[in-house]
């Protein structure tokens, strides 16, 4: 295994104090998820060293009054809101279309957590995966020419530690053989964005496009957690396997992101995992740290991006 990156950065290190001394002026980015949580703490910041920040949202209202709030807080003017629902490939489709110019930092931050019963997405497919995975991947395909207008470009996965609980049941995605568990498919869509970062990595190299993907922490109060009360308890939230788990305030948690997104120490690192601001060593079992065998497998990889492409295709 290559040498682990590591920062001078750790678990409490906040999005801002990361950000310090970057120069982002002249850059482009895009945040999904933009609007609340660790999404607006991540846009601030890349606004903060002078980027040109666009939140892609579902809410457009909530987006401009996160809008409003990131341009008093950093004084820079230049943040747009984009009407964005991932569980639509149609509504993906649409913002693609729309945009316009390079694209320097595609942050994938939105997602859902603990869907109680099973939901499934415009196309039929289950929502956590939907949304989670197959619509930030939708969404990269359809800016990867912005990005390699570029010749830098960097693109940063929010996954979670939930991706040890289980990697991608490629024989049903949608649960619809198996009985729908919340914490498997959640656990299946964030071991989609680790190996999303892996494949892009290796297909995009010449473009000059790296990718990562992230652990956020565990954060203290999200949107991400709204549907928590009617979802069955995590196992692995308690007990010995909750060992070496934080709880972070939001901006700790949009610290590992902006790395990704700006930072000069991991510039050119690409297909990696990265927990508190450094790369992630091996999952230990009984730890609810690193990453999974099963998420860095360059074969899952090969085989998620073609099922994700087929179902794309399919529904054209």
């Amino acid at each position: 295994m290559a040498e682990l990156i590591t920062t001078p950065f750790g678990a409490t290190t906040t999005a801002m104090e990361v950000i310090e001394g970057i120069d982002l002026r002249g850059k482009r980015a895009l945040v999904t998820g933009g609007s609340s949580g660790i999404g607006v703490e991540t846009a601030r910041a890349l606004a903060q060293a002078g980027a040109e920040v666009m939140l892609a949202v579902r809410n457009t209202d909530a987006g401009e009054q996160a809008a409003k709030d990131i341009r008093q807080t950093t004084g820079n003017q230049h943040i747009r809101v984009g009407q964005l629902d991932l569980s639509d490939l149609i509504s993906v489709r649409a913002f693609v279309r729309g945009w316009e110019g390079s694209l320097d930092i595609l942050v994938n931050n939105a997602g859902v957590m603990a869907i109680p019963q099973r939901e499934v997405s415009a196309q039929g497919h289950e929502m956590q995966f939907a949304t989670n995975h197959l619509g930030h991947f939708a969404l990269a395909l359809g800016l990867h020419d912005a990005m390699a207008a570029t010749g830098h470009a960097r693109i940063v996965s929010v996954s979670s530690v939930g991706h040890i609980n289980g990697g991608v049941d490629f024989d049903d995605i949608d649960f619809h053989a198996r009985p729908y568990d919340t914490w498997v498919a959640y656990g299946q869509s964030k071991t989609a964005n680790i190996l999303f970062a892996v494949e892009a990595s290796r297909r995009w190299a010449s473009d000059g496009i790296v990718a990562n993907a992230l652990n956020p922490g565990r954060i203290a109060s999200t949107n991400l957690g709204r549907h928590m009360k009617d979802a069955p308890v995590n196992p692995a939230q308690s007990g010995p396997a909750s060992t070496g788990v934080s709880i972070k305030n939001i901006e700790q948690g949009a610290a590992t992101s902006v790395l990704l997104a700006a930072s000069p120490l991991v510039e050119g690192v690409s297909g990696r995992y990265f927990e508190d601001c450094n790369e992630a060593g091996p999952h230990q079992p009984g730890i609810r740290r690193g990453v999974a065998a099963h998420a860095i497998d360059p074969e899952n990889a090969v085989r998620l991006w073609n099922t994700s492409q087929n179902m794309l295709n399919e529904a054209q």
